[in-house]
C-alpha cells in the first residue's frame, strides 16, 4: 500500500553534466503528470511520463528537471550567416543616418539574438537521455520509499479504526438477538393493558411477531458487514493500487450500517450505528490518501 503524497529527489553527474530531478505528488482521483524541464530536453517528455506511469497509478505528480551542461559532448555551434549580415547591414544604415561612428565588432554581432545556435547531435541526445533517466530512477526510488513510509502510518490508523467498527458490529449482533424476545414481552403487556384481560390470541400474537421479526432482523446486514471488514483487512495488505477498491468497499459498509440503523428499533443499537458511521467516515477520509 502506498500513499499518494510524497517527495523524491535524484541527482546524477557525468563528465561535467549534472541532472537534478525532483518529484512531488498530492491526492488526485486519476494520474496527472506535469513536467517542467529545459527546452533542450523536451524531446524526452513522453519517455519520462511512461517511466513514471510504470510505477505510479494515481496522484497529481509534479516533476522538476534541472540540467547543467558544462561539457562539449555532441555540441555543434552554428552561425546564422543570413541573420548576422542583416544585423550588420541595418547597423551600418543606422550609423550613416545618425552619423554614429561605425565600429561594429564581430563579437558584438555574435551576441545578438539567433546569430549563434548550439545544437546537440543524435548520438549526444541518446547519451543525455540515458543520464536523465538515471537521475529520474533515483528520484523515483526515493519518491516511492517516501510514499510507502507514509502509507505505513495510514495503515496503522486504518487498522485501529476498522477494529472499532468490528467491535461495534459485534455489539450490535449481540443486542439484535434479544430484540424479538423484548418485543414479545412488550406486545403481550400492551395487549393486556388495552384489553384489560389476561387472555391473548396466541395465533394473532405469533403473526405480529413474525412480521416484526422480518422487519427488524439485521443478521444479513451484519454478515455482509463482517465480510466487508475481512476484505478491508486483506486489501490494506495487498501490493499495488488499492485506493479505489477500498473506497467502494467503504461505500458498501456505510450502506449496510444505514440499513441496520433504519431497521433496529433500539436506542443502544442506534447509538452504536452513529459511532460506526463516524468511524467509517473517518476511514473514508483517510483512504483518499491511498493510491
Amino acid at each position: 500500500m502506498k500513499s499518494m503524497t510524497g517527495f523524491g529527489r535524484g541527482n546524477y553527474e557525468n563528465e561535467a553534466r549534472q541532472y537534478i530531478v525532483e518529484i512531488k505528488s498530492v491526492n488526485n482521483r486519476y494520474s496527472d503528470i506535469n513536467i517542467k524541464m529545459p527546452r533542450n530536453l523536451s524531446y524526452l517528455e513522453e519517455t519520462i511520463k511512461k517511466r513514471i506511469l510504470n510505477v505510479i497509478s494515481r496522484g497529481k505528480i509534479d516533476v522538476f528537471i534541472t540540467f547543467n551542461n558544462n561539457s562539449d559532448k555532441g555540441k555543434n555551434i552554428n552561425i546564422n550567416t543570413g541573420i548576422a549580415k542583416q544585423y550588420i547591414s541595418e547597423l551600418k544604415k543606422l550609423s550613416k543616418e545618425e552619423t554614429i561612428i561605425d565600429n561594429i565588432n564581430i563579437m558584438d554581432v555574435a551576441r545578438l539574438p539567433d546569430v549563434l545556435n548550439i545544437s546537440v547531435d543524435e548520438e549526444a541526445e541518446e547519451i543525455i537521455k540515458d543520464e536523465v533517466l538515471k537521475a529520474l530512477d533515483i528520484a523515483l526510488d526515493n519518491f516511492i520509499q517516501a510514499r510507502t513510509i507514509e502509507a505505513e502510518k495510514i495503515k496503522i490508523d486504518l487498522e485501529n479504526r476498522i477494529q472499532l467498527v468490528s467491535n461495534n458490529v459485534e455489539k450490535i449482533c449481540e443486542l439484535s438477538t434479544g430484540l424479538v424476545e423484548e418485543y414479545i414481552v412488550k406486545l403481550e403487556t400492551r395487549i393486556k393493558e388495552l384489553l384489560k384481560t389476561n387472555v391473548v390470541d396466541e395465533s394473532r400474537l405469533a403473526q405480529e411477531i413474525v412480521i416484526y421479526s422480518d422487519k427488524c432482523s439485521v443478521q444479513e446486514e451484519i454478515t455482509r458487514l463482517k465480510s466487508h471488514i475481512s476484505q478491508f483487512l486483506n486489501l490494506i495488505n495487498v501490493d499495488g493500487a488499492i485506493g479505489k477498491k477500498i473506497d467502494f468497499l467503504i461505500q458498501e459498509m456505510n450502506r449496510e450500517t444505514n440499513t441496520i440503523g433504519s431497521k433496529a428499533n433500539n436506542l443502544e443499537i442506534t447509538n452504536l450505528v452513529v459511532d460506526t458511521k463516524t468511524e467509517i467516515e473517518n476511514i473514508r477520509e483517510q483512504i483518499q490518501n491511498i493510491e
